[in-house]
């Protein structure tokens, strides 16, 4: 999925963007650790020699950079599993809240604190909503 944009990105920013999401595609072509490092060793060097370049220079590099790593972006790349596209990612179910509601009430005995205190919370956030937004209408109320 795509980001969009909401601010300007200095061109600094832009520069570790690019030199990370370069490492990356570097670590998904090469499933040897050391083969890995000592090609993002090179990567880090030709970044760092063009460091010290004037603002035009830069910007030239910048998007020749982005055009190298579209040219070589791997046709797998790796995923972290719990990061969109990842293997598990969106896995972990989180109930939710309502749920505790339908709780025997010899369940909810086993956490009388939490219980006693998720009822008083209920309480107060009926309380603030009401404030808020004002009660509900009585015909509204069925369902």
């Amino acid at each position: 999925m795509a980001q969009v944009p909401l601010a300007i990105v200095s061109h600094k920013r832009q520069v570790c963007s690019l030199y990370k999401r370069a490492v990356r595609n570097l670590e998904a072509w090469y499933d040897r650790r050391e083969v890995f490092r000592y090609r993002a060793t090179l990567m880090r060097a030709r970044f760092d020699e063009n460091r010290k370049k004037d603002l035009g220079e830069g910007r030239r590099l910048l998007a020749c950079g982005e055009q190298e790593l579209f040219e070589t972006k791997h046709f797998q790349p790796r995923n972290f599993a719990n990061s969109p596209g990842g293997c598990a990612f969106e896995r972990e179910v989180i109930p939710p809240d309502w749920l505790l509601d339908y709780w025997h009430p010899l369940e909810k005995a086993q956490y009388p604190e939490y219980f006693a205190k998720r009822e008083q919370r209920k309480k107060e956030f009926v309380t603030w909503w009401e404030k808020q937004y004002g009660k509900p209408d009585p015909k509204d109320l069925h369902h």
